[in-house]
């Protein structure tokens, strides 16, 4: 994605937006979904052109110097704004929970890496619990269900915000999986390490999705639902896969994850 000017005229918060790489390489309809939420939410909204991956594959892999190498040229480019936010539990996470403790002992970082994790928060969470949005104007005709991403749910607390969004949308109806909490076997680079327990798992997933009879999949994180897209599509499944972000924004027109050109 290209940097986005705040619109003139607008004196609400000035948030940064962190697109993540696998939402700015496969899918920047959710980029674009998440700036149309945050503005009319009120938002300033920006999107720092010198943002690059969080680091997490490298901090997942043990690459602590890496890390703090990628994390420090993050914590530049997001320092001047208000909050940042990221269409992914798990990347908020990781400037969230991992970046301050990456630095706790740095003398120089420790103050600006947890002051960037103060201010950083997922999507949903950012509308719901910072900028208290309890309803969204828009339709949307079918069954969704969801998909609860592991770093959203357990290191962030995001279970309930995107369900009581999606629940104040018309015509959407709201069926729950059988184990919605249940990891779907990406995990990033877990996936790499393990295929033969993460096909296992995303395979378990797929029936439980399969199962609940939803016509469309929705989670937080883009890494999970190409897991679970991909899976479904190669069981066969009717089953569409789209982030949350995408159906509150009303920007569903376009292809589903896994169909057709991102």
């Amino acid at each position: 994605m290209s940097d986005a000017a705040p619109e003139a005229g607008k004196t609400g918060p000035r948030v940064a937006l962190f697109v993540t790489c696998l939402v700015d390489f496969f899918r920047p309809t959710v980029g674009f979904a998440a700036v149309k939420l945050l503005e009319q939410a009120g938002c300033r909204v920006e999107v720092p052109h010198a943002q690059t991956c969080c680091g997490q594959p490298a901090y997942n892999s043990g690459d602590r110097a890496d890390t703090k190498a990628i994390a420090r040229q993050v914590i530049a480019a997001f320092a001047d704004y208000d909050y940042v936010v990221v269409p992914s539990g798990s990347c908020a996470g990781m400037l969230r929970k991992h970046y301050p403790a990456l630095f706790e002992k740095d003398p120089k970082l420790a103050a600006p890496a947890a002051k960037l994790g103060e201010r950083t928060y997922e999507l949903i969470s950012f509308l719901t619990d910072v900028l208290k949005v309890d309803g969204l104007a828009g339709h949307f005709a079918g069954s969704v269900t969801y998909h609860d991403s592991c770093s959203g749910l357990r290191e962030l607390k995001v279970k309930e915000q995107p369900r009581a969004l999606l629940r104040g949308l018309t015509g959407l109806r709201l069926v729950e999986l059988q184990e919605p909490e249940v990891c779907c076997g990406f995990g990033g680079t877990f996936c790499v390490k393990y295929p033969e327990v993460s096909n296992q798992m995303v395979d378990t997933k797929a029936e439980d999705i399969e199962n609940s009879g939803a016509d469309l999949l929705l989670a937080g994180d883009l890494g999970c639902l190409l897991n679970m897209a991909g899976k479904l599509k190669r069981r066969g499944a009717k089953t569409q896969t789209r982030h949350v972000a995408e159906v509150l924004a009303g920007m569903t027109d376009g292809p589903a994850i896994g169909e057709g050109k991102d």
